[in-house]
């Protein structure tokens, strides 16, 4: 598609004056950090949405009287929806937006968890876990693009850390409402409060977390010079006579680049360090509720235990993102899966009481959570603007294969008579594997 200059030389367009030099090197504005802080309660959002069935597991369980093996793919359904979601809908986010993609997701998860609140057997159950996976899918695709370029050079990587923190925080802070939920409710209750904060931002969207300028750029409709100068005006920056001049490399951009010579490997090895490493993290995300409940505890209290999972999670993204920014990224990532392999082994050793079992999911949380951490920041740095949801969309995607995997083989795992420590050092070899394939990764320097 030909660009529309109006009123300025090329010269004078690329000189500083394009829309992505402007929020690359510009003050990052208020405007800017609130639209960061959309995309962590979005992060967060889903949090709680994909760790809703783990708190409704043990309810669930008990009403239909489902066997371990069953539970597994109930706990994995909705892993298979973001898988399809984020490889189908992160390239939709790169043709249409990031903006109406996000808000098409909205839709999907929150027609997902209140169809799951309503559900009565597995079949129906497993419709709408995969429905919100679809949403939860394309959601975490777009928005990881859309802080990227929401966020100035200088402050990226902190913002895309603080946008990753908000998925181990909407655990946290889910956990907290699905005791008291818990408490005095059901299981059903845990889909309705979902769906309702789901509902609730959509507007918040809509009026705060405007289009990339960036992608309004390099689309070139009609019109774009006056979107981007409505976005650049509402940040407190200055604005364009013209969209950046139309190049013959520009218009050969595709989103299937991702698997052209130039980008081949980088997406193999950064999809199967992506693959193995969330195996690991969902075996102990997926389970540890169950597990608990299994020792004797009340589900209130494993929703306690996994909310301390969370907790370490969080810290552990912080904590990432302060120490990357004096050590190398990928050595860094490195040595937080490490570290993540050795806490899953540990926490097989089990525990015989509450409070040594949280401590022991919160130290692993502060490692698995790094690890992704780590991950998303490294979808930053590999693939290019023009395929950067489509990229992290086919990561995530595919690597959200371990995620379906992890409680599907570690629910077959103990139905075949495997104890806890056994199941939990070979699923701790995601995190190993993870770590082979980043070594061969090439990343470029900052």
């Amino acid at each position: 598609m030909h660009r529309h200059l109006i009123n300025a030389s090329p010269i004078e367009a690329v000189n500083g004056k394009d829309p992505k030099s402007i929020i690359d090197h510009g003050a990052m504005s208020a405007g800017q950090w609130l639209a960061v802080l959309v995309t962590v309660g979005l992060n967060a959002m889903d949090g709680f949405d994909v760790l809703s069935i783990s708190f409704a597991s043990p309810g669930i369980a008990a009403d239909w009287g489902v066997d371990k093996a069953t539970l597994g793919w109930v706990l994995s359904m909705e892993l298979v929806g973001m898988g399809l979601g984020s490889v189908l809908l992160g390239g939709v986010a790169d043709k249409i937006g990031r903006r109406p993609t996000i808000l098409g997701c909205l839709l999907a998860m929150s027609m997902g968890m209140f169809g799951a609140s309503l559900a009565g057997d597995v079949p129906t159950l497993l419709v709408f876990r995969l429905l919100t996976g679809l949403g939860i899918g394309g959601m975490l695709a777009s928005i990881n693009a859309a802080v990227a370029e929401l966020s100035s050079h200088r402050w990226r990587s902190v913002a895309v850390t603080f946008m990753v923190v908000g998925y181990p925080l909407g655990g946290v802070i889910g956990g907290i409402v699905v005791q008291k939920l818990l408490g005095g409710g059901t299981w059903h209750d845990v889909f309705i409060f979902g769906g309702s904060i789901t509902v609730a931002f959509i507007p918040i969207v809509w009026f705060l977390l405007p289009e990339s300028v960036d992608f309004l750029d390099r689309q070139g409709k009609p019109g774009a010079v006056r979107a981007i100068n409505r976005i650049l005006t509402r940040f407190g920056h200055e604005s364009i006579a013209a969209l950046t001049p139309h190049t013959l490399e520009s218009s050969q951009r595709a989103v299937t680049d991702i698997f052209k010579p130039g980008l081949i490997v980088t997406t193999v090895l950064i999809t199967l360090g992506y693959f193995a490493h969330v195996t690991s993290f969902y075996f102990i995300i997926k389970w540890v509720p169950k597990l608990v409940v299994d020792m004797g505890f009340a589900p209130k209290a494993a929703a306690g235990v996994l909310t301390w999972a969370n907790v370490g999670g969080a810290t552990g993204v912080v904590l990432f993102g302060l120490v990357a920014t004096r050590v190398g990224l990928k050595a860094l990532t490195l040595v937080t899966l490490l570290g993540s392999s050795a806490m899953v082994v540990w926490f097989g050793r089990g525990a015989h009481d509450l409070t040594s079992l949280a401590a022991t999911v919160a130290v692993a949380g502060v490692f698995i959570n790094g690890g992704i951490g780590g991950y998303y920041l490294l979808f930053v740095k590999v693939f290019p603007t023009h395929v950067r949801a489509t990229g992290t969309g086919f990561a995530v995607g595919v690597g959200r294969g371990g995620a379906v995997l992890a409680p599907i083989i570690a629910g077959y795992l103990f139905q075949a008579g495997f104890g806890m420590q056994a199941v939990a050092t070979m699923m701790a070899m995601g995190s190993l594997l993870s770590a082979a394939a980043l070594l061969a990764l090439k990343v470029r320097a900052a």
